[in-house]
C-alpha cells in the first residue's frame, strides 16, 4: 500500500515508488484535485446516511449504492490521474541504480512511452464501452449507466495527457524521440510476428503475460501498466479477442462495492497520522512495558498490532511506531539491523489484522466473506504476536537496562486516558465486522467519523488546509492502489479464458502428496509474488485462479487465505527483493546491506 512517507529509490533498490519529493500541483489539474475531492466526499456520504437511515429508521436508501458507486469510479479514475503527476503510481526499481547516469533519462522515457502505448490502446475501447453503456439504466434511479462509465476514457486521456507533459518536460527530447522509435519497433515486429506467434497457443502466455510484465516491471513502468501492457499485448496479437472485453474486467476489478472501503480506510490512516492517535497509543504502551528487559520490543511488536486495526496500512503502521521508539531502543543497545528485522517481521505480522485493506481485497477477489477473514486474522495475528513476543525476549538478552525506572502509575494513568479513544476504535471496528453488526464498508464510514470528532475534540483537530491536503492524498494513493486491482483482475480473466486455470488445475489434481502438496506450491507462490509484486496485486491476479482448485481439493476459504496472506507477508518483507524491506530500512533510516 502506499503510505505518507518519503521514498527515495535510487538510494534503497527495490523499493515501491511511495510518496516522493513533489512538485507543487499544476493550475490546470487543481480542479481535478477538487472534483475527486468531491466526489469522495459524496460516496462516503451516500454510505453514512445509509448506515444511519438503515439502523435508525430500518429502511436503506435503495439508490444509496448506485450513487456511491458512480462517485467511486470517477474517485478512482480522478485519482489515478493524479497519481501520475505526483509518482504515486506503485513501481519497482530493482534494476533502475544500476543504470548509469547517461542511460537513465532513455529508460525513464522508454518507461512512460510504454505507458502511452497501454493507454493509446485502450482509448478507443474505452470511449466504444462508455457508449454502450449508455443502453443501460440503474435500476433504482433509472439513471443512463455513461454516467457511471464515462471516468474510464476520461481518466485515460487525461492519465496520456500527463504522460505526455512529463515526457515534454522532464526528460530530454533525444530521449524521448529513441523511445519512441524503440516502442515503435517492438510493437510494429509483434504485429508482423502475431501469425507465428498466434500458432504457438498457449506458449504466448509466458511471452506476453510473463516477458513482457517482468520486463516493464524491471525498467520501472508501474505495476499497474505492467500488468495492463502485458494483457493488452496478449489480446491484441494472440487471440481474437477484443480489447473491448478487457475495459470490462478492468471495470469489474475497480467496481467492486466491497472496494468502497479501501479509499475510505486510507483516508482514515491519514487522520491517524495527522492527529497522534497512533502515537498516543505508542506512549501508552512504552509507559506500562518499558521498564522491562525487551519491553521497548514489545511495545513496537503490540503498537503494530493496534495501529494496523486503525489504519489498514503497513507503511502507515511503521513510519507512526518506528520514529517513536527506535531511540530509545538504540540506546539500549540494540543494533539497528535488528531492530529493522523486528519493524519488518511485526508489519508483516499486522497485516492480518482488521482491517487490514489485503483482506478486504482478497474477499473481494475470492468471494470470501470479509468478516470469516476478519475474525481468522485477528486469531493468525495474535499467534504471529506471541512468537515474536518470545523472540524479542531471547533476541534481547543482553539489553542494557542501566539508568531504565518503571513509570510511575500515574504516568501510566494519564497516558492510558489519552490513548483510551484511539485504542478503542480497532476493536469497534473488529467487533462491528466479526459479529455481522456492519460491513467493513459502513463501518470504515463509521470509524472515520469517529476518528475525526476525537481528533478534534482530545488530539488538537485538523486544519481545514491539511484536511484538504489529506482528502487529496487519499484520492491519489486510492486511484493507484485501484487501477492496480483494474489491470490485475484483466489480466487474471486472460490467463483464465486462456485455458491455464484448467492446465493448472489438472497439474495440481496430479500432485503427489494432494491438498499438502498444493499448500506447499502455494506458499512458494505467493512468497515469490509478495517479493515482486508486493500484495494487493499478487493477490486480486492470483487468487481467481488458486481459489477454486484449493476448493476442489477440500481446503476451506478461511484457512487458504490465512496461509497465503502470510506467506505474501512473508515473501514481500524478504530482502534482497521484499519490497516492504526497504521501507522499513528507509523509515529506520538503516541501509539494507548493514549488518
Amino acid at each position: 500500500m502506499t503510505g505518507t512517507i518519503t521514498t527515495d529509490a535510487d538510494s534503497y533498490p527495490g523499493m515501491t515508488e511511495l510518496e516522493p519529493a513533489r512538485r507543487a500541483t499544476p493550475v490546470w489539474l487543481k480542479p481535478v484535485e477538487w472534483v475527486a475531492v468531491v466526489f469522495f466526499l459524496i460516496m462516503s456520504g451516500m454510505i453514512l446516511t445509509n448506515v444511519f437511515t438503515r439502523y435508525v429508521f430500518g429502511h436503506p436508501i435503495v439508490w444509496a449504492d448506485e450513487v456511491a458507486s458512480l462517485s467511486f469510479m470517477w474517485m478512482a479514475m480522478l485519482g489515478a490521474v493524479l497519481a501520475i503527476e505526483r509518482s504515486e503510481h506503485m513501481r519497482l526499481t530493482v534494476l533502475l541504480p544500476l543504470i548509469s547516469d547517461r542511460w537513465r533519462p532513455y529508460v525513464e522515457a522508454f518507461s512512460g512511452v510504454l505507458m502511452l502505448v497501454f493507454l493509446g490502446g485502450i482509448m478507443p475501447s474505452a470511449l466504444e464501452y462508455a457508449y454502450e453503456e449508455s443502453y443501460i439504466t440503474s435500476p433504482a434511479l433509472n439513471m443512463p449507466m455513461i454516467w457511471r462509465a464515462s471516468a474510464l476514457p476520461t481518466g485515460v486521456i487525461l492519465m496520456a495527457l500527463l504522460v505526455v507533459v512529463h515526457l515534454l518536460r522532464d526528460l530530454p527530447i533525444k530521449a524521448v524521440g529513441a523511445a519512441l522509435g524503440v516502442a515503435a519497433v517492438l510493437v510494429g515486429g509483434l504485429y508482423l510476428a502475431s501469425p507465428a506467434l498466434a500458432a504457438l497457443g498457449n506458449w504466448n502466455l509466458p511471452i506476453y503475460l510473463g516477458l513482457i510484465v517482468f520486463v516493464c516491471l524491471g525498467l520501472g513502468v508501474p505495476i499497474a501498466f505492467c500488468f495492463g501492457l502485458g494483457t493488452l499485448a496478449y489480446i491484441t496479437f494472440a487471440t481474437s479477442r477484443p480489447v473491448f472485453v478487457m475495459i470490462g474486467r478492468i471495470d469489474e476489478g475497480m467496481s467492486s462495492l466491497i472496494l468502497l472501503s479501501v479509499p475510505i480506510f486510507v483516508f482514515l490512516g491519514c487522520i491517524l497520522d495527522a492527529t497522534g492517535m497512533g502515537k498516543a497509543i505508542v506512549g501508552f504502551l512504552a509507559s506500562l512495558l518499558g521498564h522491562v528487559k525487551a519491553g521497548m520490543r514489545y511495545v513496537l511488536l503490540g503498537a503494530l498490532f493496534l495501529v494496523s486495526g486503525i489504519s489498514g496500512s503497513k507503511v502507515s503502521d511503521m513510519a507512526t511506531v518506528a520514529p517513536a521508539l527506535f531511540p530509545e531502543m538504540k540506546r539500549r543497545g540494540n543494533k539497528p539491523s535488528e531492530m529493522i528485522a523486528l519493524l519488518a517481521t511485526g508489519a508483516a505480522m499486522a497485516d492480518t489484522v482488521p482491517p487490514s485493506i489485503v483482506l478486504i481485497v482478497l474477499g473481494s477477489a475470492a468471494g470470501v466473506s470479509i468478516a470469516g477473514l476478519f475474525t481468522a486474522g485477528f486469531a493468525i495475528a495474535m499467534i504471529l504476536l506471541l512468537v515474536l513476543a518470545v523472540l524479542a525476549r531471547w533476541k534481547a538478552r543482553d539489553e542494557s537496562m542501566e539508568g531504565v525506572r518503571r513509570a510511575p502509575l500515574s504516568v501510566v494513568a494519564k497516558t492510558l486516558l489519552v490513548a483510551a479513544p484511539a485504542l478503542v476504535l480497532p476493536f469497534l471496528i473488529r467487533a462491528f465486522v466479526g459479529g455481522g453488526i456492519a460491513t467493513a464498508t459502513e463501518v470504515s464510514t463509521v470509524a472515520v467519523v469517529y476518528a475525526l470528532l476525537i481528533g478534534m475534540v482530545i488530539y488538537g483537530g485538523i486544519k481545514p488546509a491539511k484536511l484538504g491536503q489529506m482528502l487529496v492524498d487519499t484520492a491519489a494513493m486510492s486511484g493507484a492502489v485501484l487501477l492496480i486491482l483494474g489491470t490485475a483482475s484483466a489480466m487474471a480473466w486472460a490467463l483464465t479464458q486462456s485455458g491455464f486455470a484448467a492446465g493448472l488445475a489438472e497439474i495440481v489434481t496430479n500432485l503427489p502428496g494432494g491438498w499438502l502438496s498444493f499448500m506447499f506450491a502455494s506458499i512458494a507462490i505467493f512468497l515469490v509474488l509478495g517479493c515482486v509484486l508486493e500484495g494487493l496485486p499478487a493477490l486480486v491476479l492470483m487468487a481467481p485462479i488458486m481459489f477454486p482448485l484449493a476448493r476442489n481439493l477440500g481446503i476451506h476459504d478461511i484457512h487458504y487465505s490465512m496461509v497465503i496472506v502470510v506467506a505474501m507477508n512473508i515473501g514481500m518483507m524478504a530482502p534482497p527483493i521484499g519490497v516492504g524491506f526497504y521501507i522499513a530500512c528507509k523509515i529506520g533510516n538503516v541501509p539494507p546491506i548493514r549488518r
